[in-house]
């Protein structure tokens, strides 16, 4: 269920719980308690033997080499805390806090690390016994658990080694310090008759901590548990109320906290594909792949390599990005295992698992041959489809973190590479469980895919394409997602697409056409580009964007200013729902959010620090996108607007690597957007 009350002015570093209202205690006693643990036993066919690989890459880069000039971050040690408190909870850290490291904390190699950053990660929500999916769950939450603290620890310690101080990541079972004693001298957890307990949770949790010599202000240990008021438990503050656990718990895990059940499910998309039209693209005709192999010019052959991760916080997650590609998986059936031939209960048991693991959205559909890439980019070889369905997952990108940003500003490539990152690791235990069951199963992520993954997202039933273009918008996220898929054989249930009414709203709606930096989402009509009908961005333009963004990393620009980017409030419900039920109020809600201020920035919301990545150095950067909404821009734009788009035939050919350039002709491309094919007429010659 959504919060009753805005979290607006309640600033991001401060956490989803009201723990700053806890009395805290500097004398209180600093015990030996242990970490909750499992309340059940795992079965057979749990998960738990699919997770050790992704611990065991994670440590591997819990210390790492420290940057050898330190980043010009403010002196402040409060504002370093927040910095790196909101950086925690931005990476989805339940609570955190800061203390001293003692003599006596350190259980072994002793480090010159003066402080420790404590953070939390609640147990995921399971199944009840005998629901889909609690025979691959139960039993497993302290490790699913742990590994996604150690996730969070790599791109901590990362991201203050990049700064320049030295940092290690600690989870339970790898750990130089006492991580339950900190917790309780950080104020995340107390000592309660030998077991720590979280304040205002009820879920058990697991520990990480980040020992450093970067200085910071440290929090109290705790004197209370429990909730301080009335306000507090209804969430008043912003925060998350207290009956949130009692809430989800009315919804069985498969069916996910958004009420997609309740969305209109339809036979085909409410966009035309035409699959018999679809020409299968090789990999090597991506923006981005065309601008790594120089068909952009050399510079952008350059800023391709480092666009998104140029600020620290993202670069600290590309090695666990990168790492867990080797990891993806396999293409080739590896037989199968009959006790898993209910199609049904294995495509509920799939979705279970993707929420507890921490996806926000679960859907399958068949993995149809016409969604794979034709041939790979680094060498060029052919792709065969291989497998029959496609399981596909949304990772949101965070709202509170977006109401901060102006789309295109130094926080945007990181929220990208957070949801990449998660995205990865979440489809790769999944991906790796069903391999132990004797089903085949590879992860495609965006460090590397062999399937397209928007018509993925939309056969699942995920979403409509919107006017952004190459983008499938959620109902309830709307377009603020990254999306991560894998590819399987285990006999699954497809997915119907949905319609929400997107296409009217979209019809009406130029709000991300006119917010765009670069002119490229289309004012005029839909239009059919290679068998799909759509809003047909201009790529060139929107990825030279990106990739040249010198006031910023990439860009989001388009879904911070969409108005199906709301808070996840009661009140955002109910309008979505109107504009579902009640066709006739979607012009004044799309009226609405522009008077309202929706997608203006809100400075309460910014915590991340202006940095840039230059060579082996982190900057000050040159300057800082700072857009607010320009209401009259449509006007000014929208008249001369010039688009290109490149079919098949204006692509590099199947069988061309990236070694080979193939420079990009916008004069062809503008050419065929000028010539391309209206949908109704394509409705009329099918016909």
């Amino acid at each position: 269920m959504a919060r009753l009350f805005s979290n607006r002015e309640r600033s991001f570093d401060m956490g989803v719980l009201p723990t700053e209202l806890l009395a805290r205690d500097p004398a209180a006693p600093i015990g030996d308690a242990r970490l909750p643990d499992d309340a059940g036993v795992p079965g057979e066919d749990s998960i738990l033997a699919a997770i050790p690989e992704y611990r065991e890459l994670c440590v591997r880069f819990f210390d790492g080499e420290v940057a050898a000039k330190r980043a010009p971050v403010p002196d402040d040690r409060l504002l370093r805390a927040r910095n790196l408190k909101a950086s925690a909870y931005f990476l989805d850290a339940t609570l955190a806090g800061v203390c001293r490291v003692e003599d006596s904390d350190w259980v072994k190699d002793r480090l010159a690390h003066t402080h420790a950053f404590v953070f939390l990660v609640e147990f995921g929500r399971e199944p009840k016994a005998g629901e889909p999916g609690a025979a691959w769950i139960l039993g497993t939450n302290a490790a699913r658990t742990d590994v996604r603290c150690a996730e969070v620890a790599v791109v901590l310690a990362g991201y203050l080694r990049t700064l320049g101080w030295s940092a290690r990541g600690h989870i339970a079972g790898e750990t130089r310090v006492a991580i339950e004693r900190l917790a309780q001298r950080a104020g995340v957890a107390k000592d309660v008759n030998g077991t720590l307990r979280a304040p205002l949770i009820q879920r058990g949790f697991r520990l990480g901590v980040v020992t450093t010599d970067f200085e910071m202000a440290e929090d109290l240990p705790l004197a209370a548990l429990d909730w301080p008021s009335a306000d507090a438990y209804l969430g008043r503050m912003g925060t998350r109320p207290g009956w949130t656990e009692a809430e989800e718990a009315k919804r069985p895990v498969h069916i996910g906290r958004y009420e997609m059940e309740r969305i209109k499910r339809v036979e085909e998309p409410t966009t035309l594909v035409l699959r018999d039209e679809i020409k299968r693209m090789p990999k090597r005709a991506d923006l981005f792949s065309r601008a790594l192999a120089g068909d952009l010019g050399e510079r952008l052959a350059k800023e391709r390599r480092r666009f998104a991760v140029k600020h620290p916080l993202a670069f600290a997650m590309t090695p666990l990005i990168r790492n867990m590609v080797p990891m993806q998986g396999s293409r080739c059936p590896l037989g199968g295992n009959a006790a898993h031939s209910d199609a049904k209960l294995n495509s509920d048991s799939i979705k279970a698992l993707g929420h507890y693991m921490g996806a926000d959205l679960v859907g399958i559909c068949r993995a149809e041959p016409w969604m794979y890439y034709s041939h790979d980019d680094e060498k060029g070889e052919p792709i065969e489809p291989y497998h029959p369905y496609a399981v596909v997952m949304l990772i949101d990108q965070g709202f509170e973190t977006m109401e901060g940003a102006s789309g295109d500003d130094w926080i945007s490539g990181a929220q990208s590479m957070r949801a990449y990152m998660r995205g990865a690791l979440i489809a790769g235990i999944m991906a790796a469980h069903l391999r132990r069951l004797g089903w085949s199963a590879r992860v495609h992520s965006n460090a590397y895919s062999e399937l397209l993954h928007i018509p993925a997202v939309l056969m699942a039933g995920l979403g409509e394409l919107s006017r952004i273009g190459e983008l499938v918008l959620n109902p309830f996220i709307g377009p603020r997602s990254k999306s991560i898929v894998f590819t399987t054989d285990l006999p699954l249930e497809a997915d119907k697409p949905i319609d929400f009414g997107l296409q009217a709203v979209c019809a009406m709606c130029m709000k991300c056409a006119r917010e765009c930096p670069c002119n490229a989402i289309p004012f005029g009509p839909k239009v059919m580009f290679n068998g799909y009908e759509m809003w047909k961005p201009d790529v060139e333009k929107c990825g030279r964007y990106r990739l040249s963004n010198d006031k910023g990393s990439a860009c989001g620009r388009c879904m911070k200013t969409c108005p199906y980017n709301r808070e996840d409030l009661v009140e955002s419900e109910r309008l979505l729902w109107l504009s579902i039920e009640v066709p006739q109020s979607r012009k004044a809600l799309i009226e609405y959010d522009d008077a309202s201020g929706g997608g203006s920035r809100n400075p309460t919301k910014r915590w991340w620090f202006d940095l840039e990545i230059v060579g082996r150095e982190v900057v000050k950067p040159k300057g800082t996108n700072e857009r607010d909404l320009d209401l009259g821009r449509a006007e000014k734009l929208a008249p001369a607007q010039k688009l290109a788009f490149f079919p098949p035939e204006l692509q590099p050919a199947g069988g061309t690597n990236l070694q080979t350039p193939v420079p990009l002709d916008r004069a062809a491309g503008l050419a065929a957007y000028a010539a391309a094919e209206s949908p109704v007429k394509a409705r009329q010659r099918k016909r």
